[in-house]
């Protein structure tokens, strides 16, 4: 069962990884330029506050997965998710009407971005929660199996990503980096 829980949940952060740099970096950053419109900067600040979390969620549950101290502070970093989602999702409607309000195709991608990401927390939790009669335990010792490995693996290989991903929300406050940024024109888009 464990071994079907780790690669479930690596599926699952390899597609809200995928779909997340697809939302959040063509789209949000590049694409409408959410930083640059005034009715959007706070959707932005939002979505800049949940890469930061991704990381620390990154670190703390999954690559720390042994760790209880670390699972602590992932599970306070889950709720600060929550709460950030909860508020760029009520916020998301004022601040898209510069563009005519959310596409309802990127509605969709938000669902599913957002139902991948816990997902794979969801499926974490079943892995690292021990519910018994006695109370609740944290499973620190992981069979050596290869899922698990993998999904370390997994986990350590997004961090630089994220990390990056996290900097770029950032550094497009700044003038002098937003316009070189914008600058980064592709015929495409």
């Amino acid at each position: 069962m464990m071994e079907t829980a780790f690669i479930l949940s690596s599926v699952l952060l390899i597609s809200y990884s995928l779909l997340a740099v697809f939302d959040g970096v063509f789209l949000h950053l590049y694409k409408y330029r959410l930083y640059e419109h005034k009715e959007s900067r706070f959707e932005h600040l939002t979505h800049t506050i949940r890469a930061i979390l991704f990381t620390g969620i990154l670190i703390s549950l999954f690559i720390n997965i042994e760790s209880n101290n670390w699972f602590i502070f992932g599970s306070i970093l889950i709720v600060a998710d929550i709460i950030t989602l909860v508020i760029d999702a009520y916020v998301e409607k004022d601040s898209r009407q510069f563009m005519g309000g959310l596409p309802r195709w990127e509605y969709i991608i938000h669902l599913l971005v957002n139902g991948f990401h816990f997902a794979a927390i969801a499926v974490f939790l079943v892995i690292k929660v021990n519910f018994e009669a006695d109370g609740i335990t944290l499973v620190n010792n992981f069979q050596e199996g290869e899922s698990f490995q993998s999904f370390k693996l997994i986990a350590q290989n997004l961090l630089p990503g994220a990390i990056i991903i996290s900097f770029l929300h950032l550094l497009v406050y700044s003038p002098k980096f937003n316009y070189y940024f914008n600058k980064i024109q592709l015929k495409c888009c």
